[in-house]
């Protein structure tokens, strides 16, 4: 059989869709060795993904997502390949593609929270992008041989709104194996003070985008380190984009910015992620909707203590290694932030209970599971 994957997420370009699809191919050369896979790839990203095992091809595919060119010349590369199961790890999938393909949908956000705070382009833009991407991810759903999901929240999601038969829909987690290169070398503080850290911090690891809360958590730190006496600060990682300048210029105008009570690290190579995780007090996660949730499995991996939003799928996923707070109450994630920071016992127990959690996912047996998937519909 040939397998087709479309790669052009793969690596830090497509974030964590970029993680899933490299470790779903990684995993894949490990355990495949009878089917022929040819994996698309745009110029950003050709040189990230090196074949390690010969029945693995990579091919280039330089159209943008989201593109007319997308929906034009992905189907004549892709049929040109003579690919048998075609794996789209996100919902693009071209509607003139005509061949069998197994589909990743994540999550439902943009179609269960649409929000013009999620953009940057005017509302009539905005408003014709939002038809678009109903009517690709309908098609999507509709021609797919399968479904692939990463949380049975998801999937509940994808059958209710969709209305399609539960057995489409596959549930394969995703996993955690910490951030890799910087898991096995000591620990480094001193490159906390040369970016404004130096009290105990209470990390956030991710992007900015509205449903990820960051305007409701910012505004309880301010209240929460006004009324503790051990003032913490609040250190925000992720890449410098529109929506953390947004959020940058919010927190300015809380009065949060001069005195670095609350420090927008910027992106942090793997190194730096590492140690940022090891030397925080606390990991918050105060998500409004998630499809899974990598961050707080990726805080339990390094032993720090995670509470979290109870929204969407995150107590699926994070089970009882994590304290969970009403995202949308102030006082209710005020109260969590300061019981785990408050008893030693209880970071004691969510460390332990984090590390028992994260080995309960693994990579390989995602990539059995949706290897299998590719063998059922073939």
């Amino acid at each position: 059989m040939r397998i087709g994957i479309d790669a052009r997420f793969y690596g830090p370009l497509g974030k964590g869709l970029g993680r899933y699809t490299q470790k779903l191919i990684k995993n894949l050369e490990e355990i495949d060795d009878k089917n022929q896979y040819v994996v698309f790839l745009r110029k950003e990203n050709w040189d990230e993904y090196v074949p390690e095992n010969r029945n693995f091809q990579k091919v280039l595919a330089d159209y943008r997502w989201y593109t007319l060119k997308e929906q034009i010349y992905m189907p004549k590369l892709i049929k040109s390949r003579r690919i048998d199961v075609m794996h789209f790890p996100h919902f693009n999938i071209p509607i003139l593609y005509r061949g069998s393909f197994v589909a990743t949908i994540h999550d439902l956000i943009l179609i269960k929270y649409p929000t013009k705070k999620a953009t940057t382009l005017d509302p009539i833009m905005y408003k014709f992008k939002y038809w678009g991407y109903k009517r690709v991810i309908n098609s999507a759903v509709k021609r797919a041989k399968k479904i692939i999901t990463v949380s049975n929240y998801t999937k509940n999601e994808l059958i209710d709104y969709f209305k399609i038969d539960k057995d489409k829909v596959s549930v394969t987690y995703e996993a955690c194996n910490g951030v890799e290169s910087g898991q096995l070398e000591l620990p480094d503080s001193s490159f906390l003070p040369r970016h404004n850290i130096e009290k105990p911090y209470i990390l956030y690891v991710g992007n900015a985008y509205p449903h990820k809360n960051l305007e409701g958590l910012i505004s309880t730190f301010k209240d929460f380190n006004a009324d503790t006496d051990r003032k913490y600060q609040l250190v925000l990682v992720g890449k410098s984009d529109y929506f953390y300048e947004r959020l940058k210029e919010y927190a300015d105008k809380k009065g949060l910015i001069e005195n670095n009570d609350v420090v927008f690290f910027g992106y942090a190579a793997e190194k730096q992620l590492a140690d940022l995780y090891r030397h925080a007090s606390l990991y918050i996660f105060p998500s409004l909707f998630e499809g899974f949730g990598l961050p707080p499995l990726e805080a339990m991996s390094y032993g720090l203590p995670v509470a979290s939003s109870s929204a969407s799928c995150l107590p699926e996923i994070l089970g009882d290694a994590a304290v969970y707070f009403n995202p949308k109450d102030k006082n209710n994630m005020m109260e969590v932030m300061k019981n785990v920071l408050g008893s030693r016992n209880l970071q004691e127990v969510l460390k332990e209970k984090g590390f028992n959690k994260i080995k309960q996912y693994s990579w390989n047996k995602c990539a059995r599971e949706t290897l299998a998937i590719y063998n059922d519909i073939h």
